[in-house]
């Protein structure tokens, strides 16, 4: 006998409009919050956006944010940051900390003279001290990689935009693009808050929720298309709600899975790839929220033609007005 996990009813009746001003109205709210918070408070840009270098450091030792600083500010490199990582996968002799320096004025890159300075200075304080990694952006480079970086996600916005055009109505496109810049917002939204660092990790995460999102929210759409053909009297917000229901087992079960796999990389993966997996979790939970709660709304506003399936005479015979 063969064993089914369901995590929602097959047949579901829930109206997802019911307390509309909330879900959609709140949303609203929070991709405003999340612009004003990036202007006003900014984003915590990783050396790929400012330029400078990023030193790693291991010890056998406790780390002691304090004194590594003390021991690096004669050395008058301007702005450095210093901070311990965590990681539940460290051994307990292994602690570990991140060292950025800002870009030096007239050079692409900390010299090599510096580094030893700096690995001098630090291991004055902790003679165990090793640097297994240093990174190095120039500042020009790390200006070219921001628009580069703001154009591939306007890019894939816009070629998405364009395929639920073609695909649906143009009714459709505008609510999957309000979903996309729902999500979008909402997670760079969060980066700001929290000053988590935002790099070009990031970026792809960015890019990876974007194709995440629009394929929940294609599901729904195309589910929504068939019902207007099928039930052609049937107001726009019930068939929009049914809709929905019809996806539920099939977006919960999907969502569930995929945070699965993500939250164990959150645990167990490392620091090295923890902001991309907690802007990939954070941006799964909101890009279900949106496919529910958002894109539908949208089409429900705008309204689409209740023609669809309606056939027309022609001299080839009969076709379907929509969907040729």
């Amino acid at each position: 006998m063969a064993f089914r996990l369901k995590l929602v009813p097959e047949t579901t009746n829930i109206d997802f409009f019911r307390w509309a001003s909330v879900t959609f109205g709140g949303s609203v709210l929070l991709v405003i919050a999340s612009i004003i918070l990036s202007v006003v408070m900014g984003l915590n840009f990783g050396i790929d956006f400012k330029g400078g270098t990023t030193i790693r450091t291991e010890s056998t030792s406790p780390v002691d944010v304090g004194a590594y600083r003390a021991a690096v500010q004669p050395l008058g490199l301007g702005d450095v940051l210093i901070s311990q990582v965590y990681d539940p996968t460290f051994r307990e002799d292994q602690h570990v900390a991140m060292v950025r320096i800002q870009a030096q004025e007239g050079d692409e890159a900390i010299t090599p003279e510096i580094i030893g300075k700096v690995e001098t200075a630090l291991k004055g304080v902790d003679p165990s001290i090793t640097f297994p990694s240093v990174e190095s952006v120039g500042p020009k480079v790390s200006g070219e990689l921001i628009w580069t970086a703001v154009l591939s996600v306007l890019a894939g916005v816009a070629a998405i935009c364009f395929y639920i055009w073609l695909r649906f109505e143009w009714q459709f496109a505008v609510g999957a693009v309000v979903a996309l810049v729902h999500d979008i917002g909402l997670t760079i939204g969060i980066f700001s808050l929290f000053q988590l660092k935002f790099d070009l990790t990031i970026i792809a995460a960015l890019l990876t929720i974007l194709g995440y999102s629009i394929n929940d929210t294609v599901v729904v759409f195309d589910r929504l298309r068939e019902n207007l053909i099928k039930y052609k009297t049937t107001p726009l917000r019930d068939l929009c709600n049914l809709s929905v229901n019809e996806t539920l087992s099939r977006t919960v079960m999907t969502s569930g899975t995929t945070l699965m796999a993500l939250t164990a990389l959150l645990v167990f993966g490392g620091d090295v790839i923890r902001g991309f997996v907690f802007a990939m979790t954070w941006g799964v939970i909101v890009g279900t929220y949106s496919s529910v709660y958002v894109a539908k709304n949208v089409v429900l506003i705008l309204g689409v033609k209740r023609d669809w399936g309606k056939k027309e005479d022609g001299p080839a015979g009969t076709q379907f007005a929509a969907g040729k």
